[in-house]
């Protein structure tokens, strides 16, 4: 009777009830941290949009200052940019940002794109040389 007492506390592992705290445990930091993580990772895309879109305002400034004009052709600006546009994280392409002309100023947008949640792009806006 001794050896069957013994072999019964030798037993090692885990209960099912201690696996199932483990897995609400992490249920609940998984609920938590995942919106959190989502949220910058969506940040991070944005800003980095934004900021391939300034760079690309310079490039169309400088080029603007050189020709006397501004040119709308997006991928005239791969040599200015280091021989490629920029990709734009939240379109998935090189293809989006877009350079618009109205006459009395020039507009650098990104693209919203849906890899980056519902936001406002930044536009920068260039004016021609004398205005």
């Amino acid at each position: 009777m001794n050896n069957i007492q013994n072999r019964n506390h030798s037993k090692k592992g885990f209960t099912l009830i201690e696996l199932l705290v483990v897995v609400l445990i992490l249920g609940i930091l998984t609920a938590i941290a995942l919106p959190s993580y989502l949220s910058s990772v969506n940040a991070s895309r944005q800003g980095a949009a934004n900021t391939n879109a300034r760079a690309l305002a310079t490039a169309a400034q400088a080029k603007a200052i050189q020709n006397g004009s501004y040119d709308t052709t997006l991928t005239d600006y791969a040599t200015d940019m280091g021989g490629a546009i920029p990709l734009n994280p939240c379109t998935g392409s090189t293809t989006g940002y877009t350079i618009t002309d109205t006459g009395t100023q020039c507009l650098v947008t990104a693209s919203q794109g849906t890899a980056c949640g519902t936001w406002t792009p930044m536009t920068f806006t260039l004016g021609y040389q004398g205005e």
